[in-house]
């Protein structure tokens, strides 16, 4: 912040977090000045995901509804769940739930810079639930909070404004990049798959519409002549934390292998459930939703009832995960609707797969590695820049608000 100057004198704020205030500003409660209350229950079959009138809860906006409690200016504050203590603006008519807290200032102050300032509190500090995250608003109300005099806070809150929209636009173009990344990363991915590495190959029609062109050396099949699928058991065994078969589910399924779970199946439980062991080497994929999430277990597993298996016979497991992770668009196509789109064991059965020679195979498993490793190094870089905005975007509001830097005679840049 050493572009900015500080003020010319200080005092001793007499809170915990902040420490220091410029010695002209008062420090006041944040009852001083408003007041905070609960906005009114709504039930979920009343939001959805288009609508007239927006309505915000504990971590924010949940979706939209056909009706408003609050027509005006405010700010909002999370009151329970794992974003509690997080900062919204209403405007105009929405709906503020039971899960929301409303601030009613009853002096005249600037809801942009009361709502920074809110925000530089991090008032999820303050929850007085650890199973289910809360704020109590009267914990928040007793708080000090430095209190410039109207005109300050209007010059801070417009500083603000211009500062963090800047921040906030680069955000944007490093998220936008990450996502660009990623498309690149599974177009690579999935031309070396159904492409090869050798450009000069002869081509023939794969028969299959969304294979395209394929090397005319290569085999055309389905996943049932290449791998025995696997369907796990119906009856869901009991888990436990300590030693057992690893169970496998989705959140397991991070990257290309599974090499721990977090739960395990006692020979006991898995007994008494009927579970069948799926034998390590193979490729585990989701069947209801999320199609095109797929990883090689390290280990013997027990999957749950939303994951089948290949177990491959005659082909490289690294290349099978690289041909179900690309055929999203395959599961999609033959899946049966109900809550959430469902395929059978006939549909992994089905599944079109090429089959190169195994030499071909290695060589298109390595380069998806090292291109793989390539693309991750620069997301990881995106990120890591996003992680240093946002950081300095905290950074800004904090001095700002409690005065560690003099806005006063800022302007903004024509």
């Amino acid at each position: 912040m050493s572009r900015y100057q500080a003020y010319a004198e200080y005092k001793d704020s007499g809170a915990d977090w902040f420490d220091s205030a410029p010695a002209h500003w008062d420090v006041k409660r944040i009852s001083y000045f408003s007041q905070m209350r609960s906005g009114d229950a709504i039930v979920s079959e009343q939001i959805e995901a288009e609508g007239e009138y927006p309505v915000y809860g504990g971590n924010g906006l949940r979706g939209f509804t056909n009706n408003f409690n609050l027509n005006g200016d405010y700010v909002l504050i999370g009151r329970q769940g794992a974003l509690c203590g997080n900062i919204n603006y209403g405007s105009g008519k929405f709906w503020a739930s039971e899960h929301a807290v409303v601030v009613y200032p009853f002096l005249d102050v600037n809801l942009k810079w009361l709502g920074e300032t809110l925000r530089a509190m991090n008032l999820n500090q303050y929850n007085v639930s650890a199973a289910q995250p809360g704020l109590a608003v009267a914990n928040i109300t007793c708080l000090k909070v430095p209190f410039p005099k109207k005109s300050e806070q209007d010059a801070i809150a417009n500083f603000l404004d211009h500062e963090t929209a800047k921040i906030d636009l680069l955000i944007e173009k490093q998220q936008a990049l990450i996502e660009l990344l990623k498309e690149k990363r599974q177009t690579v991915i999935s031309h070396a798959v159904t492409k090869g590495l050798n450009p000069n190959a002869p081509m023939k029609d794969s028969g299959v519409e969304w294979l395209g062109e394929v090397p005319a050396h290569w085999v055309v099949t389905r996943a049932k002549f290449i791998s025995n699928i696997f369907v796990p058991q119906r009856n869901k065994p009991e888990l436990n934390e300590e030693s057992g078969v690893p169970w496998a589910t989705m959140e397991d399924m991070k990257g290309q292998y599974i090499e721990s779970t977090k739960n395990y199946v006692s020979s006991i439980a898995a007994k008494n459930a009927g579970s069948k062991i799926l034998s390590s080497g193979s490729v585990i994929a989701s069947c209801v939703g999320n199609f095109g999430v797929a990883a090689i277990n390290c280990m013997d597993v027990i999957i749950n009832q939303q994951l089948q298996a290949f177990i491959p016979t005659s082909i490289k497991a690294e290349y099978l995960r690289e041909t179900v992770a690309m055929s999203k668009s395959y599961f999609e196509l033959i899946g049966t609707a109900a809550t959430l789109i469902y395929v059978n064991q006939q549909g992994f059965e089905n599944l079109p797969v090429l089959i190169p020679p195994k030499t071909e195979q290695d060589d298109i498993c390595k380069f998806i590695e090292t291109e793989s490793l390539n693309f991750t190094k620069l997301i990881a870089r995106c990120e890591e820049a996003i992680k240093l905005m946002q950081e300095r975007r905290t950074a800004l509001i904090s001095s700002a608000v409690t005065g560690k830097i003099d806005v006063r005679d800022w302007q903004a840049p024509n």
